[in-house]
């Protein structure tokens, strides 16, 4: 008993390795920053590395005293690195010792970053974890490509963390990663964050709240499609939506063609701070995305007290409990139904306090639980042996992709040359900063 005590008690030393990070905003930008704030809170020591937002190149630091690295990459495609395995592992060696890292965390299967620095920690003989939060399909040339790279990049990854059963499942499907291997932890939500005000509502109107990126697979054609049909048909309903993307001139496009300034408000990109105070506005929030490992998003409005409205799709069956959300399918007439089934609810009073959905969704989704599970993770983790390189590439090999063995061998080769030249003994070490 002893014992467990004192592993679990273990400090670790983690770093953070994403594309995805603020002061960009998003799911996976928020998990990290709040999970990184809850580690160090329980004596971890947590540092980010991501590459460079606008102006922002080089070292900063956040709340907590959190270390972000900013390097210099060539940003190719929504906010993702270009990929090169090479050409950065001088810089991220460096990195790694000076801050003596045990735990590299990777998070996204989007975030090129995320794998190029697992893959050298590996190298470099450091524990490996990799937090995937979204899901793919199999069918299209994109989810083929994405998918064979993922399986490469967690050939010899320790451990692997879903957001949801049905992002675990699809994990293993696509990335061939054992089952045993990979954990679900959900995201949290900070509820603190997102209390109720119901006096913000107008009384008058049915308020209809959508925040999202404005993108493909978030269902923005629906979206467009929903209020189309449903303004002209009821004038006391308004809708709210808050996001930016390339689908934004859809719904531009959808308000000036039909007149609907008035019942359509277009706040366009929000910061995470403004994001509560949009949704106490609402009576219902809409969410129309077509795939979802976990959507954060419908239970931030829960949290405020709002009918949610969602399409049933990934993991969002498993999020909310049936009293506070209303699934349908991914069509323009389900939704609207929805929609409409919610309205009437609204109508005749059967609502939950917005109070008691805010404990509820407290007790349902904290920082403190998703640490403490994230915590074993690493504990787990850490008494694995690390894997001789012959090893290595036979795991890689098992991928069935050659050229992608030979760029590993030439990784480790340039690790040991960077070895000779930057020796480890001649790299200092960084302080910890105590607040």
């Amino acid at each position: 008993m002893s014992t467990q005590t004192e592993s679990s008690r273990k400090r670790h030393v983690i770093c953070m390795a994403s594309d995805f990070f603020y002061p960009n905003t998003g799911g996976v930008e928020e998990h990290i920053y709040n999970l990184s704030q809850c580690l160090m809170k329980r004596g971890h020591k947590v540092v980010v590395i991501t590459h460079t937002y606008g102006q922002r190149v080089g070292v900063r630091y956040l709340t907590g005293g959190l270390k972000v690295y900013h390097i210099p990459l060539l940003v190719m495609y929504a906010q993702c690195a270009l990929p090169t395995m090479v050409c950065n592992m001088a810089l991220i060696r460096y990195i790694l010792i000076r801050e003596c890292i045990e735990i590299v965390h990777g998070h996204s299967a989007f975030s090129v970053l995320g794998h190029e620095v697992s893959i050298i920690g590996k190298l470099m003989g450091l524990k490996t974890v990799f937090t995937d939060h979204s899901l793919f399909g199999f069918a299209d040339t994109s989810a083929v490509l994405t998918n064979k790279y993922l399986q490469m990049c967690l050939c010899e990854c320790d451990h692997c963390i879903c957001v949801s059963h049905t992002g675990k499942e699809n994990t293993v499907l696509r990335a061939h990663v054992k089952a045993y291997k990979v954990s679900v932890i959900p995201n949290a939500v900070d509820a603190y964050n997102f209390t109720p005000d119901p006096s913000q509502r107008d009384p008058n109107l049915i308020t209809i709240v959508i925040v999202s990126r404005l993108v493909y697979r978030k269902g923005v054609d629906l979206m467009a499609a929903v209020i189309a049909e449903m303004s002209p048909k009821y004038p006391k309903v308004r809708f709210i939506i808050g996001g930016d993307g390339p689908k934004m001139w859809l719904l531009q496009e959808v308000r000036e063609k039909m007149g609907l300034q008035d019942s359509v408000t277009l706040l366009g990109s929000l910061k995470h701070s403004e994001v509560r105070d949009v949704l106490v506005k609402g009576d219902i929030f809409l969410n129309t995305s077509l795939t979802e490992a976990y959507c954060m998003a419908i239970v931030e409005a829960a949290a405020c007290g709002l009918k949610v409205v969602s399409t049933k799709v990934g993991g969002i069956p498993e999020v909310l409990p049936e009293s506070m959300i209303y699934l349908t399918e991914p069509t323009v007439g389900s939704l609207i139904e929805g929609i409409k089934s919610a309205m009437k609810d609204i109508s005749e009073g059967k609502i939950l306090c917005p109070y008691k959905c805010n404990s509820m969704v407290r007790s349902m989704y904290n920082w403190t639980d998703v640490t403490k599970r994230t915590e074993q993770v690493y504990n787990k983790i850490s008494q694995n042996k690390n894997n001789p390189i012959g090893y290595q590439l036979k795991s890689y090999l098992r991928s069935g992709v050659w050229p992608f063995l030979l760029l590993i061998s030439l990784m480790y080769l340039w690790l040991k040359l960077i070895e000779k030249i930057y020796k480890r003994k001649h790299i200092d070490i960084a302080r910890n900063l105590q607040l």
